[in-house]
């Protein structure tokens, strides 16, 4: 008599996450053209089983574009950046996040057409209430070098996020984007030549990019 046991069925919301995370790399590669059928076999699912966790082929597309806006992994990887590292290597951490985050979500809204974020009007953009969380988190890592910046924490920050994106996004950096140490070394440095780097110093055009 046989003792193995069939696996016990996977909760509904674990279920529906792997169908997510298996069809975001498909809308990144084929957009709205994947398959419901390329989904469930990169899921490891049968297709029917596919059906009885989402309707249609539209509500799993419109799921995963929400999964893909969701700022909670990007927030976990920066918060759990050591502290103990000097603010450059820091930063430099900081910068790589963002710029998986950055890459992602514009392959896949030029995949799908998309000409702004979900729930946002492309003619009259606001950041996202999202975004809020995030941007502490990047905070955090400059307040305890307060001391070394020329503008508080949050405009560093925000400066910091400004440059990721720009530098990121493969339409503004022509093709050619910055690497996660350029972006820090413009925010932290600039990009003229000088040997006066002393924020005390008296020269009027020693200062680096103004927060």
């Amino acid at each position: 008599m046989s003792t193995s046991r069939r696996a016990a069925p996977l909760p509904p919301e674990v279920r529906r996450a792997r169908i997510i995370a298996a069809a975001l790399p498909l809308l990144r590669m084929h957009g709205t053209a994947v398959t419901t059928a390329q989904i469930a076999m990169a899921a490891g699912i049968a297709e029917g089983t596919l059906f009885r966790v989402f309707p249609d082929k539209d509500s799993l597309v419109h799921a995963a574009i929400a999964t893909a806006f969701e700022t909670g992994p990007t927030e976990a990887e920066i918060a759990a950046i050591d502290r103990e590292l000097p603010l450059r290597d820091k930063l430099i951490a900081a910068v790589e996040v963002l710029q998986r985050r950055v890459e992602g979500v514009w392959q896949l809204m030029s995949m799908l057409g998309m000409a702004a974020p979900p729930g946002v009007n492309p003619l009259t953009p606001r950041p996202a209430p999202t975004m809020e969380t995030l941007q502490h988190k990047v905070v955090a890592l400059f307040e305890p070098h307060r001391d070394e910046l020329r503008c508080e924490p949050a405009q560093a920050a925000r400066v910091l996020r400004m440059m990721t994106f720009a530098g990121t996004h493969p339409r503004i950096a022509d093709g050619v984007p910055l690497t996660a140490a350029e972006v820090v070394a413009v925010v932290l440095d600039g990009i003229r030549m000088r040997a006066d780097l002393d924020p005390d110093s008296s020269d009027p055009d020693a200062e680096a990019l103004p927060c």
